[in-house]
């Protein structure tokens, strides 16, 4: 009887073509393993499909709300942007992924496991970083990486085992999708002069065709994770299910974005994640309320090193979970509503209210009511620029060197 290797199924060429690989390469049969992350409205196809190809079994997991609870959450209490642009959705899938494969080859009593990963890209990282957190023991095989076949050769290779395929030599594009967003790439989205063709979109509406009316939509949050829209109560998976179709709707959620990948090349990638964008925002715009000048400052460094180390494929570091840690901790008065105004491929924050707010009213105003005390001024700026004035009288900024500072130079 043949070992066995749960395989992270996509149902896309590389997973598709790897069911069969794997049996000729190393004679292991396939259990072929797909996530649910909110890429799909019904999996039926896609395990037909891995059976069809030849997956001794093909198992589907519903992870949506693990997905929302345990990474989403997280990730946008933290503020984690990779590079000021993508919010991360494949990337923060990928430690689920892995760890639902470990799980997996306890359950089937697999010690292999195997991802459809390319030698070029992050998830390969990702992947296996996680997976030799999670279970040291297991081996871990990429068939794409091992094959050594390019694109064309492998939608080839598919046809001459007559294995379906949704891509074509006329249609090449990588798709991922998962509730926080989807990613588009190779094809002409390779050269990074092309404007990506209206084809490659399926989230949001192009800003022509958008609505001529804006829409606006409110968010609350609770210890920053949002809870209701427009004062209605939501649990996360609907929430986001709602946002991706609202702001989608008016065009908002577009990413064209050229990052540096861990394996150390460029990349030029396209995005859709309308709920991510407006979510992350809205956040944003009520942490700027909530949060002291310093807290703020200081979490804004940490949100660069918690979305590097998503993207990075280190979710399990023990660096990760301390971040975390202060994350959770800078949250404790991350509560209101947030309003937002979409239009036309863009959206903008129109107002905001907390019961936890610093903005106090007061202080701010420059009408009737006005309560600071700008008597203090003039005594706060002289302790303030003390420093800067006693240096300046000691060391003139106008001064020129002296005269023998110059002949040292010249010796």
């Amino acid at each position: 009887m043949a070992d066995k290797v749960i395989l992270a199924y996509s149902g896309g060429l590389d997973t598709s073509v790897a069911i069969k690989w794997l049996k000729e390469k190393y004679n292991l049969d396939v259990i072929a393993l797909t996530i649910d992350v909110g890429n799909e409205p019904d999996f039926s196809a896609t395990s037909d499909k891995a059976l069809k190809v030849g997956a001794l079994k093909a198992l589907v997991k519903d992870a949506k709300e693990l997905f929302v609870g345990h990474f989403i959450w997280p990730a946008l209490q933290a503020d984690a942007i990779y590079e000021g642009q993508y919010p991360l959705a494949t990337a923060l899938s990928r430690p689920l992924i892995a760890k639902l494969l470990v799980d997996t080859a306890q359950e089937e009593g697999a010690e292999v496991v195997a991802h459809g990963c390319t030698g070029k890209g992050n998830d390969q990282v990702r992947f296996e970083v996680s997976v030799s957190a999670l279970a040291p023991q297991l081996r871990v095989i990429a068939p794409a990486r091992e094959w050594d076949m390019t694109r064309e050769e492998t939608i080839k290779y598919a046809q001459a085992n007559d294995i379906p395929l949704p891509i074509t030599a006329a249609s090449p594009y990588s798709i991922d999708e998962n509730l926080w967003g989807r990613s588009i790439e190779c094809g002409v989205l390779e050269d990074p002069w092309l404007e990506p063709p209206e084809e490659v979109f399926a989230w949001t509406k192009p800003a022509t065709e958008a609505p001529d009316e804006p829409g606006y939509v409110e968010i609350t949050f609770v210890q920053g994770i949002p809870v209701a829209i427009n004062g209605q109560k939501m649990d996360g998976l609907s929430l986001i299910q709602h946002l991706n179709r609202l702001a989608g709707g008016h065009g908002v959620g577009r990413i064209d974005h050229v990052e540096n990948r861990l394996v150390g090349i460029k990349s030029r990638e396209v995005y859709e994640a309308p709920a991510a964008v407006v979510l992350l925002a809205a956040h944003q715009a009520l942490e700027a309320m909530t949060l002291s000048k310093g807290q703020l400052r200081f979490k804004q460094k940490v949100a660069a090193e918690y979305a590097d180390l998503i993207y990075n494929g280190l979710w399990f570091s023990a660096l990760r979970r301390d971040l975390a840690a202060y994350v959770q901790s800078s949250q404790r008065f991350v509560s209101g509503t947030v309003r937002l105004k979409l239009f036309k491929g863009n959206f903008s924050i129109v107002g905001r209210k907390s019961l936890s707010s610093l903005y106090h009213y007061g202080l701010a105003t420059y009408d009737k009511g006005d309560q600071f005390d700008q008597s203090a001024a003039a005594g706060f700026i002289k302790i303030w620029g003390l420093p800067v004035k006693t240096q300046a009288q000691i060391q003139p900024l106008a001064q020129e060197e002296e005269p023998e500072t110059k002949d040292r130079k010249e010796k």
